[in-house]
């Protein structure tokens, strides 16, 4: 969700993290114990838990094409081993230690887990169980991502980037499709629609989308003047009205694809415009700092903001402060060392691939002259300079025959 090195970020997109896991934290926060606000409380604005996983989908697709865009632009193909170890890196410490930890909790008999929410969690496919506890049930989320993961580079791969953002645009067909389907066959449509991946998918793909077209958004100025002009206003209101629960019918097949075109909209627009109040927010130190902690207050806020348990633990706002202090734990004891192991794996490959084509150059170059030395004859001669030409040419001309003037020509 987010990587520690401020000047390789793009602008913007840690504080709309940021503001992701703040929608996310404050639906947990919902109805435990002493919150002063209920679900029923802000259930007219409809589910903001949910609108705020939907950002962190458009940020990843997003931000996973343009990163796979500018390595095939700069090294003209994308590295399959380079991009799964990295993500590896990114994302398995972390990931893996939380799991790890509410595995010893349910075994001191602090939560309840049961082995398939355990095997599902830890194979990323959570997504597709149901039935599970409410400790590592937001994991969907991340087993959609780590999906994505998995199938976006090959693809990239199979498709080439002259086709990546047709594959992208037929994703955002095809979800809403899916969505119907499973509305109509599906015993746990709900929880399918929400979560399965081929229903969810054009969340992820729309940010794809953006990074494939910006090319030609870069060139659009109609483009450029509406996202600087009021009439943007529309589309964050187009969020808040598509956020609002209506008919089921028209909420699964057509608002949520129209919310999530808006939202890739307002990803763009903050990345774009540099200045304003705007940008000023979502680049404040604060709010950048809260978006790098993004996916461990992700992790970490479920176990403590449960409102089905009456504990301590899980009571306001002690259990915003134990999530907090384990999302930060997390990021610097577990992630961060992780960072710095994967930037030397990094660093290492990359003199490996200096020293091979140093060493490939040095072999052409002994291959060229032994085969100058047998067929010299087949070897063009060396390019001279203009100077050298020129004192070549006056050594080799031939004299000139001297013509005197003959004044006793008769006439």
């Amino acid at each position: 969700m987010s990587e520690p090195r401020p000047s390789s970020r793009i602008p913007s997109l840690d504080g709309l993290r940021a503001f992701s896991i703040v929608l996310v934290t404050f639906s947990h926060l919902l109805g435990t114990m002493q919150f002063p606000l209920a679900t029923r409380d802000v259930h007219a604005v409809g589910d903001v838990g949910t609108l705020g996983v939907r950002v962190f989908f458009v940020i990843s697709g997003f931000l996973i094409t343009s990163l796979l865009i500018h390595e095939h632009r700069r090294t003209g193909t994308v590295s399959l081993t380079s991009f799964y170890v990295r993500r590896a890196f990114r994302i398995f410490p972390a990931f893996y230690a939380f799991i790890l930890a509410m595995v010893v909790a349910d075994q001191l008999g602090a939560i309840d887990l049961h082995l398939p929410d355990v095997l599902h969690a830890a194979t990323y496919t959570t997504n597709y169980h149901y039935d599970r506890s409410w400790e590592l049930g937001h994991i969907w989320s991340l087993s959609v991502e780590e999906q994505f993961y998995v199938l976006w580079p090959a693809m990239f791969l199979l498709a080439g980037r002259k086709h990546l953002g047709k594959v992208a645009v037929a994703m955002v067909i095809a979800a809403p499709v899916f969505r119907v389907i499973a509305w109509f066959t599906m015993p746990s449509r709900d929880d399918v629609i929400f979560e399965a991946y081929p229903c969810v998918m054009d969340a992820i793909a729309i940010g794809c989308v953006l990074a494939c077209a910006r090319p030609r958004l870069d060139a659009s100025r109609a483009y450029q003047r509406f996202l600087r002009s009021p009439w943007f206003l529309i589309v964050p209101a187009i969020v808040v009205w598509s956020n609002l629960e209506g008919w089921f019918a028209i909420d699964y097949f057509l608002k949520i694809s129209i919310q999530n075109i808006a939202l890739a909209l307002i990803v763009d627009r903050c990345v774009r415009v540099t200045r304003g109040p705007v940008f000023e927010l979502l680049n404040a130190r604060a709010v950048v700092w809260v978006g790098t902690m993004s996916y461990s207050i992700y992790l970490w806020q479920e176990p403590f903001l449960n409102h089905y348990a009456h504990s301590g633990m899980t009571t306001w706002p002690v259990n915003l402060m134990l999530a907090l202090i384990c999302a930060v734990a997390s990021f610097y004891l577990v992630e961060t060392p992780f960072f710095a192991i994967r930037d030397q794996w990094a660093a290492r490959r990359k003199a490996k691939r200096a020293s091979a084509a140093a060493r490939e150059g040095d072999h052409l170059a002994v291959d060229r002259g032994r085969f100058a030395s047998l067929h010299p004859q087949l070897v063009p001669a060396p390019e001279l300079e203009p100077r050298e030409l020129v004192r070549r040419d006056l050594e080799h001309e031939p004299a000139r025959p001297v013509v005197r003037e003959r004044h006793d020509v008769a006439p």
